[in-house]
């Protein structure tokens, strides 16, 4: 952890509890909330609802967590190392785990389903504070420029990976899905997440080698397994050991008698 993502971090954590305290207190952000609720943004511009309605899949956990974990699979093939998926895993634990905490902890109900005008809607059993779809859009595709190889390459990551958080916050905020204040808290817990990664590194290569000793073990025993038959020398000319027992020899034919003219039987000679 450098200074400045330490600073970062500080920083962020200090915003996630103004928003937080913001909303619990029923300040301003909760009135903002209200007036943009109000205004229906969706109805206002319903020309681009349905392009809308599909980038926001870009924030859904599933086909996000698809579509980059196949990208850090092939990269963990082609540099032998499983590092990039293992920071996919753990910064997706490490969301669940704080975004969802704090969804069930606050309990806050989303515009569709508010029931008193001016009311932050806290504890009352919903699950939409702090945006999921916000946090999981600047987590899944910031990972990409956290574990970007070069500093040209972690520029123009992290300003796509903005570009496409920002847009899917603010969609849901069009949508109506979302109050703005869930999707600010959204954008300051995902970013903590990017943040604290490099927190993870050590167990992340702790569970690297564990893998990897399992899989060599694996080999180790599908190699002796394969080894049925030990080599043994053969003599020029002889029999060669083979994997399958030899077949059993058919029985022997009875010995038939010469018969003589006339179906007498030839007598026999004594020796």
């Amino acid at each position: 952890m450098t200074r400045t993502r330490l600073a970062l971090f500080g920083g962020t954590s200090a915003f996630y509890l103004v928003i937080v305290a913001a909303v619990l207190l029923s300040t301003w952000l909760v009135t903002l909330d209200w007036k943009i609720m109000l205004f229906r943004p969706y109805q206002q511009w319903p020309g681009i609802h349905g392009f809308l309605d599909y980038y926001v899949v870009l924030g859904q956990r599933g086909p996000t967590a698809v579509m980059v974990a196949a990208w850090l699979g092939w990269r963990s093939w082609r540099q032998h190392t499983l590092r990039p998926l293992l920071c996919l895993g753990a910064a997706l634990l490490l969301l669940n785990v704080s975004v969802g905490s704090v969804k069930l902890g606050l309990g806050r109900l989303g515009p569709h389903y508010a029931t008193q005008i001016g009311s932050a809607e806290l504890f009352a059993g919903g699950d939409i504070f702090p945006s999921g779809h916000t946090a999981n859009a600047v987590v899944t595709w910031g990972i990409l420029a956290y574990l970007a190889t070069t500093p040209r390459a972690r520029r123009y990551l992290s300003a796509l990976s903005a570009v496409v958080a920002l847009g899917v916050g603010l969609t849901t905020v069009y949508l109506g899905t979302h109050w703005l204040s869930d999707v600010l808290l959204g954008w300051a817990a995902g970013l903590l997440v990017l943040l604290a990664l490099p927190w993870c590194e050590p167990v992340i290569a702790v569970a690297e080698a564990w893998i990897l000793g399992i899989r060599d073990r694996l080999r180790e025993r599908l190699r002796d397994g394969r080894q049925l038959v030990p080599s043994l020398p053969v003599a020029t000319g002889g029999p060669r050991p083979g994997f399958f027992p030899p077949r059993p020899s058919a029985p022997e034919e009875p010995v038939r008698e010469p018969v003589g003219v006339g179906g007498r039987r030839a007598p026999a000679t004594r020796g």
